[in-house]
């Protein structure tokens, strides 16, 4: 019996619409939908050719977490983005406060 194994590095993987969707075992028709309501890509994208469309690390994780959202709180894909877009918001003001911040005692 042989068992199958799909990995992705993602530091600086590019990934087209179609190693995206099966890498997060969704489908193209739904990642086009997410680009179309504006959660994935920039404004410029959303009338291009979805052939030409090259993902990065960044949107593999948007996707991951807008997937976990949208089934944990079954929500539609526009309040998905607006969790998502709080919850990298947070992370990124964290990440400039200094160490100490969280490491008092």
């Amino acid at each position: 019996m042989t068992h199958e194994i799909d990995a992705i590095v993602i530091d600086d993987a590019m990934l087209s619409l179609d190693e995206l969707a099966r890498s997060c075992q969704v489908t193209r028709e739904w990642v086009i939908e997410r680009v179309r309501c504006g959660l994935l890509l920039n404004e410029e994208s959303i009338h291009a050719d979805p052939a030409t469309w090259i993902f990065d690390s960044r949107c593999f994780i948007r996707v991951k977490r807008i997937i976990a959202v949208e089934k944990d709180f079954e929500c539609n894909p526009e309040l998905a983005g607006l969790v998502i877009d709080l919850i990298e918001e947070i992370e990124f003001l964290r990440a400039r406060l200094p160490a100490t911040q969280f490491n008092k005692d």
